[in-house]
């Protein structure tokens, strides 16, 4: 799909987040001389052919008062990755979930799961949690914690 210029003006005023008003389609529409309907369409579009990956929030955990951020990593079965991958994915505490590579033998986790508390021990129970989840299939594990928090943002395009 080619992106034409509307389209472009779209993810400039787009790139650096919705704005924070009640109606942020109709403010971008109205900076762009367009119908909130034309805009959450051609958002739309974009997204189905891959030129916008995902609409969605994301929360600074820090100013909302979880401090304590821990990936959690995990040495399972290989033969039950995608499985424990969806359980674990779904508990309502982890924030994302994913299959990597292992690199032994120093590195022999394959299964990982971001936990953020606003305690080192609500980590730790989140850790015992999911630990109990993955059961016989849990080898070993290991937290990491954040030590500093990095800028989120997506590609930028110029003007």
């Amino acid at each position: 799909m080619i992106v034409d210029e509307v389209d472009k003006q779209i993810i400039l005023a787009t790139q650096a987040g919705l704005p924070l008003v009640a109606q942020p389609y109709q403010a971008i529409a109205a900076q762009l001389d367009l119908t909130a309907e034309e805009v959450m369409q051609r958002m739309r579009i974009m997204q189905e052919n891959g030129i916008i990956r995902r609409v969605g929030a994301v929360p600074n955990h820090y100013k909302l008062g979880y401090r304590y951020n821990g990936m959690t990593v995990w040495d399972v079965v290989d033969e039950q990755i995608d499985y424990l991958g969806q359980l674990i994915g779904q508990l309502d505490f982890v924030s994302h979930c994913y299959h990597r590579p292992r690199h032994l033998p120093e590195w022999p986790y394959n299964l990982f799961a971001m936990v953020h508390s606003k305690t080192k021990t609500g980590v730790t129970e989140k850790v015992n949690i999911i630990s109990q989840e993955l059961g016989e299939f849990n080898r070993q594990q290991e937290v990491l914690y954040s030590t500093r928090i990095l800028k989120k943002t997506g590609l930028r395009i110029g003007r």
